[in-house]
């Protein structure tokens, strides 16, 4: 059975895309920088544990975080279902589609078989719409195919793996409740706690802290990488084309601000907006300069992305205070 109406087309970041098909399937339309924004999504991570063989860059917060966030913004009834047993876990899926109500997955996307570069990635997330004998179908973002398929076997194991950033077989529901969310109230909302999280981070390698960190650290990511010419283009990858939205999610936040600044009448959204078109595409430059110190083993390029990274972090407390209140 296919569930036929669920799609969210040009979707750019996985969570989002399947977020905004869901909410499509129950009549609520919103934007992806919306969604991102009222998930209260932007963030940073500097990440090098002993498990990775190069440092990572992140630019939002955890796994389901933003769905779980959009969904308490927007007065949904979220269902989240988790279990170690793929059985029981197929159960869930499949009783959801038979009533016809689309499914989010977190899974590991190296399993998928639309997936051309096989990387595990246990944070990815697809909305399943239905299934057959053998495949299971799919949305995923426009970069993976939009609407695709997977066998069965695939799909879980892509749900079943274990490692960073996975779930067990984790799904979930969403459902709208009676009455209108005040988009109003939950930018407002949304846009002061995203901020005060980044500017009161728990530890040194998120938030701006993180990104002074980043700043600090890469200039030694030659000698951190046994193949910089692979390590370093693919870090620069993540941070620009890996479901981002470009520029590390900056531009996606940059588009909800400016989405924002239509709906509430607020300074300091008009203020963080336009420093956040400012701080994009510096954001772009550090990609630029960090895989062209990877292609040619160039130090200046590490150290112009620091400097760089230097004044993003000054750049970002100075638009998050804006937003703090």
């Amino acid at each position: 059975m296919i569930i036929e109406d669920v799609s969210f087309p040009a979707g750019r970041h996985c969570e989002t895309t399947t977020l905004g098909a869901l909410l499509r399937h129950e009549g609520l339309t919103l934007s992806e920088p919306m969604l991102f924004g009222l998930g209260e999504g932007l963030g940073f991570v500097y990440w090098d544990a002993k498990n990775l063989d190069f440092p990572f860059l992140g630019g939002r917060t955890k796994p389901t975080t933003i769905t779980r966030t959009a969904a308490s913004r927007l007065g949904l009834a979220l269902r989240v279902q988790e279990t170690s047993s793929p059985r029981r876990a197929w159960q869930n899926v499949v009783s959801a589609l038979d009533a016809g109500r689309p499914v989010g997955l977190q899974l590991d996307s190296y399993h998928l078989d639309h997936f051309t570069t096989k990387v595990h990635f246990g944070g990815h997330f697809v909305a399943i719409r239905g299934y057959d004998d053998t495949h299971a179908h799919l949305i995923d973002t426009a970069q993976q195919g939009g609407q695709v398929t997977t066998t069965l076997a695939s799909l879980e194991r892509a749900r079943s793996e274990r490692g960073p950033m996975t779930a067990r077989n984790l799904s979930y529901t969403v459902a709208r409740l009676p009455g209108e969310p005040d988009l109003a109230a939950a930018v407002r909302t949304a846009v002061r706690n995203n901020a005060r999280a980044f500017l009161d981070p728990p530890i040194a390698n998120l938030g701006h802290r993180g990104v002074d960190k980043a700043a600090r650290q890469v200039t030694r990511w030659l000698d951190r990488s046994d193949d910089p010419a692979h390590d370093l283009p693919l870090a620069a990858t993540l941070m620009e084309r890996g479901g981002t939205g470009g520029s590390l999610f900056r531009a996606l936040y940059r588009d909800f601000l400016a989405e924002c600044a239509t709906i509430v009448d607020d300074d300091a959204i008009h203020v963080a907006h336009q420093r956040y078109a400012e701080i994009a595409p510096l954001w772009t430059e550090v990609a630029r300069h960090i895989t062209t110190a990877g292609e040619t083993g160039d130090q200046d390029h590490l150290d112009q992305a620091s400097a760089i990274l230097t004044d993003l972090a000054d750049r970002e407390r100075r638009a998050m205070r804006a937003l703090a209140g």
